[in-house]
């Protein structure tokens, strides 16, 4: 499948477009690929954002585009928080950053891990170039003075759409992420796109959600700011 950049290729339709297509056009198996091709440029990303689509993957080298149904979403103030996790939390050897170590964090998730992933060098410069224009940001688990787990993701308005996680000491990447519930329910945040099932995040107390309720919220909250004190605490 050759591509003009620009441009995607609609799986449904079976044709190239100029724009996205809209997200009722996903296919059924895989559930929710919608279209490949484009670029990942900021403004295709946060476009794509808006709109409920998400890229995960490639096909012959070109971005393959995501809007599932039903979604999975994680509201701040529903995260769940296991009797062993708790008491973890509680012996304060863990410390927690924002923002401070964003390479560190993505490059963590990615092809370094010496594992199959689907975060590419394209994804890599992609997702740090959205951090120095302040839409990325990362969750850093500190232990003795080192990095050993942590999250990534995208925050537009009201919601924190996350991307990947990852730990090299166990529970980590729960503790960043129980820190990030905090502060995005501190800041105004709405909720967390979790993208797709999984039981891991079912556990921490994620739901699903018709894709139609889903976009509803995201149009909802994508709107309005979170809290001036976001990401600078």
């Amino acid at each position: 499948m050759i591509l003009q950049p620009d441009y995607f290729f609609s799986f449904k339709q079976n044709k190239m477009l100029q724009n996205f297509p809209e997200t009722c056009e996903t296919i059924a198996s895989p559930n929710g690929l919608l279209a490949a091709g484009g670029n990942l440029n900021e403004k295709t990303l946060i476009t794509a954002y808006k709109k409920g689509i998400f890229p995960w993957g490639e096909n012959s080298g070109l971005p393959l585009w995501w809007a599932p149904d039903p979604r999975a979403v994680l509201f701040p103030n529903e995260l769940k928080i296991s009797k062993s996790l708790s008491k973890t939390v509680k012996r304060n050897d863990f410390s927690v950053t924002f923002d401070k170590e964003f390479d560190t964090v993505i490059s963590s998730c990615g092809p370094d891990r010496g594992e199959p992933t689907w975060i590419s060098s394209d994804i890599l410069n992609a997702y740090t170039n959205l951090f120095n224009q302040g839409y990325a940001h990362s969750v850093e688990c500190w232990f003795e003075g080192e990095i050993c787990g942590g999250l990534y993701g995208v925050g537009i308005g009201q919601v924190f759409f996350g991307e990947s996680m990852y730990s090299k000491k166990r529970d980590a990447s729960k503790i960043a992420l129980i820190f990030l519930c905090d502060r995005l329910f501190h800041w105004g945040y709405r909720f967390i796109d979790c993208q797709v099932h999984s039981e891991h995040l079912m556990k921490l107390g994620a739901k699903t959600l018709p894709k139609s309720i889903f976009e509803s919220l995201l149009y909802q909250h994508q709107r309005k700011n979170p809290s001036d004190e976001a990401w600078r605490e």
